[in-house]
């Protein structure tokens, strides 16, 4: 390990037992003291496989996890999960419902005199603002309450981490994006690091310091959810992150790339290989990734597109506009701007992060500015 970190993952390799059918392969990240990490993916990728192997639920078959600089697990040995120093927070709250709210979050202390829990218990609930339903019952708390007693049990040991499997799933949108919010600020308010899974990006995005994109088993990219943005590692991370599409592009130099809608300019890395082309001008292809908020509505402009799609966001919309081509392109504009389907709007360049990838086909190379 380089740098202290309260998790450390090598080289992780989980497969179902008798099956063969490997589950988690080649996996290595670190999380940092006080962060906040979310793992994001598909549906059967791996992430609660993954969250279970840190809590020593499912034994590992090769690499190690480390907690606070302690192996926890290796193919040979495993320290068992009531002694890796973690928290657990469920989709299903597991609260006792015969218990009140103070006894559920004093449910696993045991270290120190009754009055020592009984002042754990209430710095927790007043953490977590339900002091005043400490003498409540589950039954008589909203969704959300019970997540944050939920929450405080969980953080009433002081974990060195806290696992958190989908914690927001049974509630409604609004409830979910506010209690987000808020669990992010009781984590940094406590000093506690967590990992979350989740299927919802913008969840993650509103949490997490560090975001880890899942396929298949393997961590495409790990990093900012800035980075994951805007400098996505992978053509698979770039699709999975955001919206965006991808268009043909013909390579000018080191630092242009020509589509359809004009010429890009920036840092780029480009994937020039072994298809035989330098980063030299020769007309090297690739596919160059465009956000909605890459292009820009603008009545001034001689370039036009024609409205064939648009979803309503409140604040803005989200317009899908096909080419001259007949391809397609997002672009996010202003609520005010409410323009009819069919109808053709001007529409610019303005992307500060040009993203390309090799081709995908030689159709898409094809049809790239010549």
């Amino acid at each position: 390990m380089n740098a202290p970190s309260v998790l450390h993952i090598e080289d992780l390799r989980v497969a179902y037992r008798g099956a063969g059918a490997c589950v988690l392969d080649a996996l290595a990240l670190d999380l940092a003291y006080g962060d906040i990490g979310c793992i994001v993916g598909a549906s059967g990728c791996g992430k609660t496989t993954l969250l279970r192997a840190i809590a020593g639920f499912v034994p590992i078959d090769r690499g190690l996890i480390a907690i606070d600089g302690a192996t926890v697990a290796t193919p040979s040995s495993s320290v068992p999960p009531e002694r890796r120093g973690i928290g657990l927070v469920f989709q299903d709250y597991a609260l006792f419902p015969h218990l009140r709210v103070e006894d559920n979050v004093g449910f696993g202390l045991r270290n120190g005199d009754a009055a020592a829990r009984r002042a754990r218990v209430r710095e927790m609930l007043d953490l977590v603002g339900l002091a005043a339903y400490a003498r409540k019952y589950p039954h008589e708390l909203s969704g959300g309450q019970q997540q944050r007693v939920a929450l405080a049990r969980a953080l009433a040991p002081a974990p060195k981490l806290l696992l958190m499997d989908e914690p927001f799933s049974n509630l409604d949108v609004d409830l979910r994006a506010r209690l987000g919010a808020e669990v992010r600020q009781i984590l940094k308010a406590s000093g506690t690091s967590a990992i979350l899974v989740t299927h919802d990006q913008q969840e993650a995005f509103a949490i997490a310091d560090r975001v880890g994109v899942m396929n298949h088993g393997r961590l495409e990219q790990w990093d900012r959810p800035y980075e994951l943005y805007h400098r996505p590692a992978s053509r698979f991370v770039a699709d999975f992150i955001g919206e965006g599409v991808f268009l043909p592009a013909k390579v000018v130099n080191a630092q242009r790339v020509a589509i359809e809608l004009g010429e890009l300019k920036g840092d780029i890395p480009l994937p020039c290989d072994a298809r035989g082309c330098d980063v030299c001008g020769k007309g090297c292809h690739v596919d160059v990734l465009l956000r909605p908020d890459d292009v820009v509505h603008d009545d001034a402009s001689p370039m036009t597109a024609e409205v064939v799609r648009k979803v309503f966001r409140g604040g803005d919309f989200v317009y899908t506009l096909r080419l001259d081509s007949g391809r397609e392109v997002l672009a996010l504009v202003p609520s005010h701007h409410d323009h009819a389907i069919g109808e053709r709007i001007g529409i610019r360049l303005d992307a500060d992060h040009v993203v390309t990838f090799l081709a995908d086909d030689a159709a898409s190379r094809a049809s790239a500015p010549s």
